[in-house]
């Protein structure tokens, strides 16, 4: 079975396409600058931090006492980073390691704490059967314009053929 990580949940949020995309090894997102301020900024806040944890192909940013936390640049996307911790959460419980969250908005100088209820926990698992039927399609989703899409680093490939 297909294994899936932080980024999985993230995409899946964020655009079902960019998931499918991002399933098949079809990246963008190296040369991209939210990607690389992004990888700047978990390096810098962990330098001195030798706590990020695998599991499977999810990364955890930190394990610090009772809290999983992870850093983002701002807080634009607030329920999506929310939802990609909520993931974490639920991996470590599944492995009897019950932790509580911190997301970390540098920019806003901002922290919001996470728990995984039961009720999230249930949405947690919906969500990744969810991501598991968009993977194992044949096909990538239809294009979807969202609001955000000129920021993504998919931007030129999903829309190469719009001006034909």
């Amino acid at each position: 079975m297909y294994k899936i990580g932080g980024l999985h949940m993230q995409y899946y949020l964020v655009c079902k396409r960019k998931l499918w995309l991002y399933s098949r090894q079809i990246s963008f997102e190296k040369e991209h600058d939210r990607v690389i301020e992004g990888t700047i900024l978990h390096e810098s806040s962990y330098a001195r931090k030798d706590k990020e944890l695998s599991i499977g192909d999810a990364v955890i940013d930190v394990i610090d006492g009772e809290f999983v936390q992870e850093t983002k640049l701002s807080s634009k996307m607030q329920s999506v980073d929310e939802w990609q911790l909520l993931y974490y959460l639920y991996l470590l419980k599944q492995r009897g390691i019950e932790k509580r969250g911190k997301i970390a908005y540098t920019k806003e100088k901002k922290i919001i704490e996470v728990e995984l209820t039961d009720e999230k926990e249930q949405e947690v698992k919906n969500k990744i059967a969810q991501i598991y039927k968009i993977i194992e399609a044949d096909f990538a989703p239809k294009l979807k314009k969202l609001p955000y899409c000129k920021n993504c680093a998919y931007y030129d490939f999903c829309y190469a053929l719009e001006g034909e």
